[in-house]
Parts: C-alpha cells; structure tokens; sequence
C-alpha cells in the first residue's frame, strides 16, 4: 500500500524525533532505583567521607538513595573495575582519585584503562595531604623529622593506604627529595593505617588532609606539614613540605565518574546537581572544615584534569620504581 506524502512526513518526523525523547526520558526518569557510589577504599578514609557527604546530598536532590559501597584493594583497582564492568545506566558510580591517575603507570597490568572505560562526571575537590607523626616520636618539625630519620637509616615507619596509593608516593617523593630511608608499611585504606598511626605501631603517614584533620585538631596526631605549595587555609600555622624540601608538592584530587557510554543526559544531570552542592553553603563550609576547597568542572575540564594527573605522577611513579603487581 502506497502511504500519502503527508503520512509519510509525518512518519519520518517522528522517527527523527525519537532520539531527542529518548534522551529526554532518561534525564526524567534517571535515578529509577537506588544508585550504588563505589568507594574503592575502606570506610573512614578520605575517599569514604567525601563519598558520603555527595551520597547524601546527591539522595536529597535525586530522590533515591545513593548508597555508598567501600570496596577496598588493589589501590582502587578493584572498586574501579566493579564500575568498569557495571551496567552503563547510572546506576553504579565511582569515586575517582588521584590514586587512579597513579594505578595507570604503577599497575604493568590492568584490566582497564580509565580514560577509556570511565566517564568522567564531576569533581568535588582538590587539597592536600598532611604529614603526620605520632606524638611520641621527638620531631616537632620537618628538618627535626629528617634528622631524626636520618639518625634511625631503616628503623623509621611510615604508614600508607596501600602500594601506590597517592599517600605512599607522596611519601616515596619526602623520601628521595629529603634523601631520608622509610620503612613503608601499606595498609588497606587510610583508615586502618591511622588507627596504627594512633596507637604508636608505626611513625610517621602522609594522609589526606579530610581524613586526618580531625586527629591533628584533636592533637592525637603531629602535623609538621602540608604537601601542597600554599598553606592551607585549614591549618594556617602549618608549613608546607617545600619551605624545608624545595620543590616538592603534592595533592588530593576527588570527583565521580560513570562506566562508558552511560547516557550524556545522566551524566550532565549529575554533574549539574554535585555542582550545586559544591555550591551550597553547608557543603561548603563542611568541605573547608575537612582542609578541602569544592572544585566544580564541567564532564570535559575534569577529564583534562584526569589526563594531566596521570601524566604528571607518571613521572613521579617511573622516578620513584615503585611497582605493583
């Protein structure tokens, strides 16, 4: 049968527009169920906190809960992989670190590639790791520390949240700017490695400034210094690494991403509601009470900002031989 011109029109019209109200249908309908927030570290580490602190808004705003599920080892490969392998429909997502831009030249074997099987989605924030003492070893500042380490060459411990993990090389870099020997001593998230720190089983970490500034405020823990080349509003009085090591410098970075070829739609409406919530005065206020300034990026600037992380802690990781199976 042959159709009419104008039914034919108006058939081709509606299939051009489907597309469009596809799209349209998955913002609308986007979250459907509860949202899995993979945080590829243990609970109470930096990676944990600011995963919470987004879940909650991001359930407030969308409707649905966001569940975060820790998911530790591998340095954040195994969180990173779940996402990999999930469903591309929202529905699981990941908290992605600066641990990931370092796992790409650490790890010689992957069973992804991140900047080709994660979707970038939003950052949330940028700051700094803080080196920190047990009370009880006698270095009150970062010259007194390197000479107290350089008087105990191999006897000195230094407390990480796993091989390869941004604290480890942030470490590793004090090691060989500061020409100091370290016993490292990894740990399965930030967490377990400060309950050691706490109770004197090990000296000395380089955590994130969210998970230790509790501990520094509450004086169970020394800060001799931040990693990055400013202070830190957070902690004023508390020098940078580089006023005693020049040149040295290092810094957290988290956001979210997304398995591949999740919708733009999804990814666009979450992107736009983290960065209200970067936005919102109590979110803010809690972020700079962690030592954490909000950085809220479109998906495209925070997936640059991905790709100049790993190439610069490429360098630092080949500088350092530090290795991961």
């Amino acid at each position: 049968m042959k159709l009419p011109r104008r039914q034919l029109l108006h058939l081709a019209a509606g299939a051009a527009a489907l597309p469009a109200v596809s799209r349209f249908a998955w913002s609308q309908v986007y979250p459907s169920r509860p949202v899995r927030l993979i945080a590829p570290f243990a609970p109470a580490g930096s990676t944990d906190i600011i995963a919470r602190l987004m879940g909650q808004w991001l359930s407030g705003r969308l409707g649905q809960q966001f569940v975060i599920d820790n998911r530790p080892g591998g340095g954040g490969n195994i969180g990173t992989e779940a996402v990999v392998r999930a469903s591309p429909d929202g529905h699981t997502l990941l908290m992605v670190g600066s641990y990931n831009a370092v796992n790409a030249t650490l790890y010689a074997k992957l069973n992804f590639d991140l900047m080709r099987d994660i979707a970038p989605v939003a950052s949330v924030i940028r700051g700094a790791y803080v080196m920190v003492v047990n009370p009880s070893v006698p270095a009150k500042t970062v010259p007194e520390f390197i000479a107290y380490a350089k008087a105990n060459p191999g006897k000195v411990t230094m407390a990480s949240s796993g091989i390869g993990t941004p604290p480890h090389v942030a470490g590793e870099l004090f090691k060989m700017m500061a020409e100091v020997n370290l016993v490292h001593v990894p740990y399965r998230g930030s967490g377990p490695a400060l309950v050691d720190l706490l109770a004197g089983q090990v000296q000395v970490s380089f955590p994130s400034m969210t998970s230790s500034i509790g501990y520094i405020r509450a004086g169970t823990l020394r800060a001799l210094a931040v990693t990055t080349a400013e202070r830190s509003d957070a902690l004023p009085d508390i020098p940078t690494v580089g006023e005693f090591v020049p040149g040295y410098e290092a810094s957290a970075w988290y956001g979210i991403g997304a398995p591949r070829n999740t919708p733009v739609e999804v990814i666009d409406k979450l992107n736009k509601e983290i960065n209200a919530g970067l936005a919102d005065p109590k979110i803010k206020a809690r972020l700079a009470d962690l030592g954490n300034a909000p950085l809220a990026l479109s998906p495209a600037d925070f997936g640059k900002l991905i790709a100049e992380e790993t190439k610069k802690w490429a360098k630092v990781v080949k500088f350092s031989g530090a290795k991961a199976d």
